[in-house]
């Protein structure tokens, strides 16, 4: 099964979700802008991104500025609070399995998860 942090109103997140149903698969689709993911699933995500939470922040939505998360000092788990409570800080879209993740940026790369 594969868990897909879609955002609707994004283009890139829309096309990737449609990459996997045009092959049959139907993920979990959790609108991540509504419900978004717990810390603890936030910090599991990155485990398998096998990227730090830096890494996942949309720097150019107006929370990273007003929230001051270019400061290098945060400690991570700063960073992923403020996703969890300002979702839109989150990099989209994310599809997630049993053992991997990836970002689909490009779209083409949630097919990654199908081999």
């Amino acid at each position: 099964m594969i868990r897909f942090y879609h955002n609707p109103r994004c283009s890139k997140s829309r096309e990737a979700l449609q990459l996997l149903r045009d092959r049959g698969i139907k993920p979990e689709v959790i609108d991540y802008l509504k419900n978004p993911p717990s810390e603890a699933e936030l910090e599991r995500i990155l485990t398998l991104l096998q990227l730090d939470a830096r890494d996942l922040l949309r720097s150019k939505e107006p929370e990273f500025e007003a929230l001051h998360l270019d400061d290098v000092t945060l400690e991570p788990k700063h960073l992923i609070r403020a996703m969890v409570m300002h979702p839109r800080l989150i990099e989209r879209p994310i599809a997630v399995d049993a053992q991997r993740a990836v970002i689909g940026r490009p779209p083409e790369k949630v097919l990654s998860l199908l081999s």
